[in-house]
């Protein structure tokens, strides 16, 4: 009696060898899987999270998305939802040994930049598109990053690699009413709130700590926490009205 072979796909256990060698295949790709999950997990265990809601009284106040009065005949501006113009970071704990990149994107459109307000970490990658049908600019005279990109033609983009932490106010030379604004720091510990102002940082190393919520407009809250490995730690942040609301 001659055994037939069954072709397999390059890689395979031939079917010959039965189950025996398909539970060793199986058992093998779980191992890596769970090598590369068990230093996360460790490192989750080890530290705390940071999970709040910030709550603007100036939701009603003029969105600064603009830095001067829109121009009559521009394209209607959507609104940009408060919240998200608002960075929390935790404050004065150690730049760590390797920061990973965090690119983000600023678009261009109905003469507006979009969104108004990005976190990205140092050696961070944004990009400018440009998805209105005119040309755009996008320049800064900020400190830590002193820049001009130049003109560039709808569907194009381009883009900076901010490199030192700060404040960098971005504007458009072609646009004056346009602005935006890029904070880069130097560690991981920052975000930027949902639209209902939710929010979490995860991976923040357990004690006391220093947590900062930031808006162009209405300026800082600082507010003291204690975070504990494997837990999270709640904040309601509350940021005043500085000016009356129209």
């Amino acid at each position: 009696m001659t055994m037939r072979h069954t072709m397999c796909p390059p890689g395979w256990p031939p079917f010959w060898l039965g189950g025996r060698a398909l539970l060793l295949v199986v058992g093998a790709a779980l191992a890596v899987i769970a090598a590369a999950w068990a230093p996360a997990a460790a490192q989750e265990a080890a530290t705390g999270r940071l999970v709040g809601i910030v709550r603007l009284t100036a939701a009603k106040a003029p969105s600064t998305a603009s830095a001067y009065s829109r121009r009559s005949v521009g394209p209607k501006a959507t609104p940009q939802a408060e919240a998200r113009t608002v960075i929390v970071y935790v404050e004065g704990l150690p730049t760590p040994a390797t920061l990973k990149p965090t690119p983000a994107s600023i678009v261009q459109k109905d003469e507006q930049f979009v969104p108004h307000v990005v976190a990205v970490s140092a050696g961070s990658e944004v990009a400018f598109p440009n998805q209105d049908p005119f040309f755009h600019n996008v320049f800064s005279l900020s400190r830590p990053a002193t820049f001009d990109l130049g003109r560039f033609p709808p569907g194009s983009s381009r883009s900076r690699v901010f490199k030192r932490p700060g404040t960098i106010k971005v504007y458009c030379e072609i646009h004056s009413h346009m602005s935006a604004v890029a904070r880069v720091f130097d560690h991981p510990w920052f975000t930027i709130p949902n639209s209902d102002g939710t929010f979490v940082i995860a991976g923040v190393p357990p004690g006391e700590h220093t947590v900062v919520a930031w808006h162009e407009r209405i300026g800082e809250r600082r507010d003291r926490v204690t975070i504990r490995a494997g837990a999270a730690t709640t904040l309601t942040v509350t940021l005043p009205v500085l000016e009356p609301a129209p």
